[in-house]
């Protein structure tokens, strides 16, 4: 039967995320259980097309990503792939009808980084708008289980709340990205020698996102509030660990929330919840 297959592959997604990010995994837990399984779907889809780009140096990835993405259309197309990845993926792009030019500009983004760029401010936005903002609107499509006018409402909220958390990645793998994969995503910037500076126009950007993406996170259903507040609050924390480190120090070390530290947030998120005091 195929749904034993689909449990497989719902399963498969569920400890790709926890594999990867506890994180993440942490807010899932907060949503409400009947969208644990779709964000895990989205979660492990972008995941993998993540690892093809960053982590498979041995391999021909040009080409391991091409069969991805062919993969991902035609089991989209299908309604099934015996990729249980891809397969957990299509079951929530079909049953939310997610747009597919989300999905396109995601794919696309991730595109980008098989070869070595030079960002300009373009690219940059396009990056981030294909790497970060249209996986919150997948989310998000999710979130409102199709409600197309609360979709429209929330629909720059959520972009300014997944810049923001892209930022927050690149400011925190910036050493990683520079001087392993050889990648620098902040146009006009000189990593060898970032400055305060610009460190802070970077810190200013996120910020003014962070506080419009608050105010979208208020306007969510209780359903998906709580998970997403506290995906803010885990990213909130570290961006306010990485303002105090100075800026030539971010090239030394990846910036870490520690476990305890993310138990913490998730009790203090969680108070904040149920108490209404978003």
């Amino acid at each position: 039967m195929k749904a034993i297959f689909d449990k497989v592959s719902n399963n498969c997604s569920e400890i790709t995320t926890k594999a990867y990010s506890t994180s993440f995994s942490l807010g899932i837990k907060v949503l409400d259980k009947s969208l644990h399984n779709p964000i895990y779907g989205i979660y492990g889809f972008v995941r993998f097309a993540d690892e093809i780009v960053d982590s498979f140096h041995n391999y021909n990835k040009k080409e391991l990503f091409k069969k991805y993405k062919d993969d991902t259309y035609l089991g989209i197309k299908n309604k099934i792939s015996l990729n249980p990845i891809i397969n957990s993926f299509q079951e929530v792009v079909n049953k939310f009808k997610i747009d597919h030019s989300l999905i396109e500009s995601f794919l696309n983004s991730m595109e980008m980084d098989l070869e070595d760029q030079n960002y300009d401010e373009n690219t940059y936005k396009k990056y981030i708008l294909g790497s970060a903002e249209v996986v919150g609107l997948m989310c998000l499509t999710i979130f409102v289980n199709g409600d197309q006018n609360k979709y429209k409402k929330l629909k720059p909220y959520a972009m300014k709340l997944g810049s923001a958390f892209q930022k927050i990645n690149f400011l925190r793998d910036v050493n990683d990205d520079y001087k392993t994969l050889g990648r620098t995503y902040f146009p006009e910037v000189n990593i060898e020698n970032f400055s305060k500076s610009d460190k802070l126009k970077i810190e200013n950007e996120i910020e003014n996102e962070f506080v419009e993406g608050l105010k979208g996170i208020r306007m969510l259903p209780n359903t998906a509030r709580g998970g997403v507040y506290l995906a803010y609050k885990y990213y909130y924390n570290l961006f306010k660990k990485i303002k105090k480190i100075p800026a030539q120090e971010i090239l030394e070390k990846r910036t870490r929330i520690s476990n305890f530290r993310k138990f913490t947030i998730l009790v203090s998120s969680m108070i904040k919840f149920h108490s209404k005091q978003l």
